[in-house]
């Protein structure tokens, strides 16, 4: 068996000597993120069907056992296996009838057995039931030919769920399939943090909206249309979308008066050192804080973090492939620490190159993958795009999530283990 270093260690390589000393790596980045966004105050109580997507602000307990009484796995019928003396076959008396739902139940006759359904409640003084295909009935009474051991066929009272135990704690994200276990546990409803309040602002005079004629020297904009996208989710409220153009007071005035309506404001583009990238200056001179500003990454290298008021911004860059990373990257995780969830779904793992990749060393490199099977000894095994272009995004919808590249590797061979990140789709 392989050992791999944990990936929970920086792996990336942005921190390399020779990385540019203002920028912080993608690990301490997420850390920062870790320590400076805590949780939105105020919950919802929501109906269990109600709650998928939503991050449970209260555990999940079993009100009760489950199963709450010892019932039958299958028809068939209830004995006693210490009634089955001497050598087989035994003849028994049917004394009984037990249907699933039968309150009241009569004890099991010494020396009989019991008719019994799915479901139903063991008799008392039973310890086995016999499938009614290994029996034979004759009348008011049935031939067994093999002896069944004791807790046959019985699904025991607590054997999938003990009173009280804990289902889903505090910060989980419900799924689909724990709304099976939740019901189980006897909730009807469930206590979810609140939807968060996010707004977008995407700016550029050069974006018009997809498929309107476009104007000389503009493009059709990508970012807001990929990005409301991204946001949906039934814990998240994107209360604001808007275009703005690469004006410093506007964009100033816009981000000011959003900060004191919503939990999150993410912006793209005008986050570089450019003449006409004034969102950085906008936020210093709105008195923003700044928790880190550009990351030793590509592409996605000016993205940005910091804090206006109560509201967390986070800065995307403007190019519509590097949004997408650095969203998957950092937008899940602020999310998921507003939600109070601690992590976004995707979690990083390990991989095995497909073909060799040379490349200039210096900040670590987001390459779109794609999973194209496993290696002999059962490792996934990944193709790559040939190069990363940040305002490409064609060839999305092939790809699988994206390989973080180390910044000090110039040359991988095809087999090496680099770090993985599918994209979430939930």
């Amino acid at each position: 068996m392989s050992v791999l270093p944990r990936l929970s260690e920086p792996g990336c390589g942005c921190d390399a000597p020779h990385a540019v000393s203002s920028l912080v790596s993608i690990d301490e980045a997420l850390a920062r993120i870790a320590h400076s966004v805590v949780p939105v105050a105020g919950d919802d109580t929501v109906p269990l069907h109600q709650a998928v997507g939503r991050v449970l602000s209260a555990p999940v307990l079993a009100r009760a056992a489950v199963p709450p009484f010892d019932n039958s796995a299958m028809d068939g019928y209830a004995l006693n296996t210490g009634d089955l003396t001497g050598a087989g076959p035994w003849r028994l008396t049917v004394s009984d009838r037990v249907p699933a739902g039968k309150g009241a139940l009569v004890p099991l006759v010494r020396g009989s057995a019991a008719r019994i359904f799915t479901g139903a409640p063991v008799p008392a003084g039973a310890n086995a039931v016999v499938m009614q295909e290994a029996v034979l009935r004759q009348g008011d009474q049935v031939l067994i030919t093999d002896l069944p051991a004791p807790g046959t066929n019985i699904r025991a009272t607590a054997e999938d769920l003990a009173e009280g135990a804990l289902i889903l704690p505090a910060g989980h994200r419900l799924r689909r399939r724990d709304i099976a276990a939740c019901a189980a546990a006897g909730a009807q409803t469930v206590q979810v943090r609140r939807p968060i309040r996010v707004a977008l602002l995407v700016t550029g005079d050069e974006v018009q909206a997809a498929g309107t004629p476009l104007n000389a020297a503009c493009i059709w904009d990508v970012n807001t249309p990929m990005l409301q996208a991204e946001i949906a989710s039934p814990a998240v409220a994107l209360v604001e979308t808007l275009t703005g153009a690469d004006d410093r007071a506007g964009i100033g005035a816009r981000i000011a008066a959003l900060a004191g309506t919503v939990d999150l404001i993410v912006t793209t583009g005008g986050v570089s050192v450019g003449e006409e990238d004034h969102v950085k200056p906008a936020l210093r001179a709105a008195g923003a804080e700044l928790l880190f500003s550009g990351v030793a990454m590509k592409p996605g290298k000016p993205v940005s973090l910091g804090r206006l008021g109560s509201a967390v911004w986070l800065g995307l860059p403007g190019n519509p492939l590097a949004a997408f990373m650095t969203w998957h990257l950092f937008g899940m995780s602020v999310l998921a620490h507003l939600a109070g969830q601690g992590r976004a779904h995707a979690t990083r793992r390990h991989v095995v190159l497909g073909q060799p990749i040379r490349r200039n060393a210096g900040r670590c490199e987001l390459r779109l993958a794609q999973v194209a099977g496993f290696d002999g000894t059962g490792r996934e095994v990944v193709g790559f795009e040939a190069a990363t272009h940040s305002a490409r995004v064609g060839r999305l919808p092939d790809s699988d999530g994206f390989v973080i590249l180390p910044a000090e590797a110039d040359y991988l061979n095809a087999g090496a283990l680099v770090e993985y990140q599918p994209f979430c789709e939930t």
